[in-house]
This record gives structure tokens, sequence and C-alpha cells, in this order.
């Protein structure tokens, strides 16, 4: 496994192009709302208008999350386990507490 410049391990997850590309097209997407929340707020835009939007910046935030979830469970998580590394149980437990604050 490669090492950073701290000399810790680099965990890497390799993705196929189409799991890239979809992961890619929410990011996207998130980014456009975010900057069309920052225009409403420059053109001071009516509070209820902006929490809305925000509130779907959330939801999609939480979509985003949910899909790469569900990938890293049956690939990662899978992975270690048959491996014999049981502590990605630990690392996916303390993932899912800060996920669901």
């Amino acid at each position: 496994m490669p090492e950073t410049a701290n000399n810790i391990p680099e965990k890497k997850t390799h993705r196929t192009e189409e799991q890239k590309k979809k992961l890619l097209n929410r990011l996207s997407r998130i980014e456009g709302q975010v900057r069309g929340v920052s225009r409403m707020i420059e053109n001071d835009a009516y509070c209820n208008d902006v929490l809305v939007q925000s509130a779907a910046i959330a939801a999609a935030v939480d979509a985003f999350n949910r899909e790469l979830l569900r990938a890293h469970v049956r690939s990662c998580v899978v992975r270690d386990i048959r491996a014999g590394n049981d502590e990605v149980a630990d690392e996916l437990i303390a993932t899912l507490e800060r996920l669901m604050r």
C-alpha cells in the first residue's frame, strides 16, 4: 500500500469510469445548487426561498452520501472483511455515526 509523507498507509478506492461519472455528476449538480443559493443571497432573495433551496442541497448531499456508502459497503468493506481486516467494521460504524448526526 502506498504511503503518504507521514508514513501513514494511504487507502484508495478504485472506481469504474461509470461510478466516477455518476458521483462526479451528482457533485456538479450540488455545486450548481450552491452557486444558485449564493446568487440568491447576493440578490437579497426572500429567506424562505433560500431555505427551501438550502434544504434541497442538503437532500442532494444526503443522496450522494447514500450512493457512496452503498458502494463502499459493497466493495471496500466486503473486501477488507474477506481479507480478515475486521477493523473496517469499526471504521464503518464511526462513519455511520458521523453521517447520522
